[in-house]
């Protein structure tokens, strides 16, 4: 289905009954049609933080919770962010036999819009961990060219390095924008990379030049994925961001091209 027919950046009102109509899924094809060569594409997964759940127990006494959403990169949709925001909020007032009767009907309901199998994780609320990111951080670093837009011929390999390399590099420095509403979005970016060295440097000008780019999390990620991938020409490569919550979701895409390098998930201080 077309964002455009979406609930996205338009005033709606909050159901109080449960409503899992209201869900939203967005094809994942169109974005990837200029992908659709390339390895690890479609490996990985979308986590989603959701800071905003709540149902009634048995005795009508309301309940809360974090939950961690599992998507799987391979399901033939996303699921537009404000429907899923609804969707959890038109169940504040259902009442449910326990808590494994509200993840069986999440589960189910999601699995539904996106077309494969989604799996929800509840904690309690003082029990989402958080984390300190792993890897070289290059946010320090001064490219030499930076450019307004996302342009892959900014990626250059470290001239001084003659064998390969396994590293993995962060910068807190992605941002984009919702190709939708205009909002900011942003997000700390992990790159791990098993090849030929890149120059730190032209990795941070690639990650900024994304700055005023209007995209969703999911395709931004898989387009950082495809140009590395395509550019660099690694032997493995693993991409995973984590962006900073809106709406009380916070949504953290993933893309390997090895099943082996499939990181846990984590959250960290920003989010």
């Amino acid at each position: 289905m077309s964002v455009e027919l979406s609930l996205l950046g338009k005033d709606t009102q909050y159901p109080t009954q449960y409503q899992p109509e209201v869900l939203f899924p967005i094809t994942r094809a169109e974005s990837r049609q200029q992908y659709a060569h390339i390895e690890g594409i479609t490996q990985g997964k979308d986590w989603w933080h959701v800071f905003e759940i709540s149902w009634l127990n048995q005795l009508g006494l309301p309940q809360v919770a974090i939950g961690r959403l599992t998507l799987p990169a391979s399901s033939p949709n996303l699921i537009e962010s404000k429907s899923l925001k609804l969707y959890f909020n038109s169940m504040n007032f259902t009442q449910f036999d326990s808590k494994q009767a509200f993840i069986a009907t999440v589960e189910q309901d999601l699995s539904k819009a996106a077309g494969a199998q989604v799996e929800l994780q509840l904690f309690q609320v003082d029990d989402l961990e958080i984390s300190k990111p792993q890897g070289i951080c290059i946010d320090d670093l001064v490219p030499e060219r930076l450019s307004e837009h996302p342009d892959s011929s900014l990626l250059q390999f470290d001239a001084t390095a003659e064998e390969n390399v396994e590293i993995e590099l962060y910068s807190h420095l992605l941002r984009s924008n919702c190709p939708v509403t205009g909002q900011p979005d942003w997000g700390t970016v992990f790159i791990r990379l098993q090849g030929k060295k890149p120059c730190y440097r032209s990795v941070l000008a690639y990650i900024i030049s994304y700055r005023q780019h209007n995209g969703f999390h999911e395709q931004c990620v898989e387009q950082i994925f495809a140009d590395i991938w395509q550019l660099l020409q690694p032997e493995k490569l693993m991409v995973y961001a984590t962006y900073t919550r809106r709406g009380g979701l916070d949504i953290n895409p993933c893309r390997v091209s090895d099943l082996s390098w499939m990181p846990e998930p984590i959250r960290l201080a920003r989010q």
